[in-house]
């Protein structure tokens, strides 16, 4: 059993590792192409200019192979430009005050200043004041040496685009397809959640429960919307993109219908939290609903169907909602609390059988 003394530094030291670990560790691959293509830059400066060791275009090599092309362009982009900057700050920087032991610390706040008015991001102004102190300290500040380190910095950032590109360039559509069934899955178990609330009657801490497991439904849509971004990310300027844009663009679709869906479900999740009562499960039309909810629930998970594709199962499979629901007398006491999940609950429908937007 752990002692109450050390759950504090149990729970530090995860915060803090944490902050420089991933739950998923990264592709292999990604590590084996960063090497190789400083391995491949180091070769090639060498031979381009043998007096040097190629520090510069082997850094850029490293830090341009991300996960996704895209960003691999942006970070060979984003290193070319501040060796560029870096460079004639560290140029301007010696002939303005000269070979003083103070330089380094005059090239960091003039690097920082033209980052700032240039309006850069801050890794791109860090990047500044990098270039700046390597070439100060490795190179001293002339201007053949600084021409010679811009161009093996471009050979390194072109060689770890290249290499990240034609080398199985990454992709990330799949962990959106299975992040997708499983909030719709998620989105069906709230709906025959309220179902069962509404065929029996219930105490607060269950009404509590699938009130929770409704609002987990904002954070599960926040981290698929985060993962369609990565995923349109990898397949730009991706050589294999093409055989995955058709399915990236499906599961963008589904999502699209899928978010207004949530909304509605996390709405009516909230509204018989907070206004449930016992003696609904008495009324008719209650029961109706409820019913209504279960088919909601089947019908949803039809879109996502994993066996076969999503059309040929619902041909296969009929939908389940194929009436409306009529109440011929409001309740006297809950008729806005019915009302308005019936308004939910007809919107769910339209959306789950493509008739609203």
């Amino acid at each position: 059993m752990t002692s109450p003394v050390t759950r504090p530094w149990r729970r530090f030291n995860r915060d803090l590792t944490g902050r420089f670990t991933v739950a998923v560790r990264p592709a292999w691959l990604q590590l084996a192409k960063g090497a190789a293509a400083a391995i491949i830059t180091w070769f090639v400066c060498l031979a381009i200019f043998p007096e040097q060791l190629p520090i510069f275009g082997a850094i850029a090599a490293l830090i341009v192979m991300q996960d996704n092309v895209d960003q691999s362009l942006t970070r060979g982009i984003e290193r070319v430009v501040g060796v560029l900057v870096g460079v004639a700050v560290a140029i301007g920087a010696g002939a303005l005050f000269g070979p003083q032991s103070w330089l380094f610390i005059a090239a960091i706040i003039v690097a920082m200043a033209v980052g700032w008015v240039l309006r850069m991001t801050p890794s791109a102004a860090n990047q500044v004041a990098i270039s700046a102190l390597l070439m100060i300290a490795l190179g001293g500040i002339q201007l053949h040496y600084g021409a010679e380190r811009l161009i093996e910095t471009a050979i390194g950032a072109a060689i770890g685009v290249l290499l990240n590109a034609l080398v199985v360039a990454p992709v990330r559509t799949s962990s959106v397809h299975l992040a997708i069934v499983d909030l719709t899955r998620h989105t069906a178990d709230v709906l025959r959640r309220m179902a069962d609330a509404l065929s029996a009657p219930r105490d607060a801490p269950w009404l509590e429960e699938m009130l929770a497991e409704a609002r987990g439904l904002q954070d599960e849509r926040t981290r698929v919307h985060g993962l369609l971004r990565q995923a349109r990310e990898s397949l730009r300027f991706n050589p294999r993109s093409r055989r995955y844009r058709e399915q990236l663009g499906d599961d963008d679709d589904q999502f699209q219908r899928l978010q207004r869906i949530v909304t509605q479900v996390i709405g009516m999740a909230r509204a018989l939290a907070d206004n449930y009562a016992a003696d609904l499960t008495e009324d008719p039309a209650v029961a109706g609903m409820a019913e209504e909810m279960r088919r909601a629930g089947h019908d949803l998970e039809l879109l996502v169907s994993t066996v076969g594709g999503a059309a040929d199962r619902v041909e296969a499979e009929p939908p389940a909602l194929t009436r409306p629901l009529v109440i011929p007398q409001p309740n006297p006491q809950h008729w806005v609390l019915i009302g308005s999940m019936l308004e939910d609950l007809r919107r769910v429908r339209g959306r789950i059988t493509g008739e609203l937007d």
